[in-house]
């Protein structure tokens, strides 16, 4: 036999505002106006063909019916939440195949992977490092955390930090090596390249620094391992400081100078449009946006 049941909608508004004995916190809750509210709660009470609430100007109470109507309907939503929670829970859990740029995923993803695991055990990753663009089409790969415009047709692209770029040096250097006291000490010490190479040249310029010159000294294909040479004391690197956050923090890195230059590039996390709402990769792309939001720095 068919369930005679009211309007979703309709229950959900009365039981709001029953609990709160009003229309306006029950509107601010279910994100609808008051009037929508009002409108609901007179639809379930002609459907009912009873009265809920008394209403007395600005007062608003529960019939006897309301009354009894409102604990025996609050349970039954929860019921319904629960299980709908439980059901979230159970598409959550299983892989998460994640295509991660080898520095990001060494310097950023890995230290903080730890936190992901901690609030959601449920969801395997699968970390693929790679520095080339991965193709969806595949199917191999839920999702990529790539260096770009963010701009990729097919895909949507969330911002995950915008990135500065700025002098970068073991902090034993600053305290054995020539001296570093302005820009234009740089000239006494080796230069670590990153890709593009013309990253060096671009932050003296915005200086004013002419008596460097940013040819020579050794190059690097990884922004991880640039930082790791400059770590170990092979020379300077005009670092990736979301990158280097971490490393800057635990004194493995100093920055001997403010001046921070804005790169062209952005982290963006990539995924096909179609995806976005596929609860693993919903639930690892706003870990990774929060966890973002905490560790990044503003920059003149």
């Amino acid at each position: 036999m068919p369930r005679r049941l009211p309007p979703l909608n309709a229950l959900r508004a009365f039981e709001a505002a029953a609990r709160h004995r009003s229309f306006t916190r029950a509107a601010e809750e279910l994100h609808v106006t008051q009037a929508a509210i009002s409108h609901q709660v007179k639809q379930l009470e002609d459907w009912l063909g009873r009265k809920l609430f008394e209403r007395n100007g600005h007062m608003l109470a529960l019939t006897v019916e309301g009354k009894s109507y409102l604990p025996e309907l609050t349970s039954a939503l929860d019921s319904l939440a629960a299980a709908t929670a439980r059901l979230s829970d159970t598409a959550l859990a299983g892989p998460l195949r994640i295509s991660v740029l080898p520095s990001f995923a060494s310097k950023w993803l890995m230290p903080r992977l730890k936190r992901f695991r901690a609030a959601h055990p449920e969801i395997d990753l699968q970390i693929s490092s790679s520095a080339e663009l991965c193709d969806f089409s595949k199917g191999d790969i839920d999702l990529g955390i790539r260096s770009g415009l963010g701009r990729w047709p097919g895909l949507r692209a969330d911002l995950v930090a915008r990135e500065w770029l700025a002098p970068l040096c073991s902090p034993r250097l600053l305290e054995t090596g020539p001296p570093l006291d302005t820009p234009a000490d740089l000239r006494f010490h080796t230069l670590l390249h990153d890709q593009p190479a013309d990253l060096w040249p671009r932050w003296l310029d915005a200086t004013g620094v002419t008596e460097v010159d940013a040819r020579p000294g050794p190059g690097f294909t990884d922004s991880g391992l640039v930082l790791q040479a400059a770590i170990d004391g092979h020379g300077i690197a005009l670092g990736r400081l979301f990158l280097a956050a971490d490393d800057i923090t635990e004194r493995r890195l100093a920055q001997p100078f403010a001046k921070a230059l804005p790169n062209d590039y952005s982290y963006w996390i990539v995924y096909p449009k179609a995806a976005a709402g596929k609860p693993r990769i919903a639930a690892f792309r706003d870990w990774v946006l929060a966890e973002a939001a905490a560790s990044t720095t503003t920059h003149d």
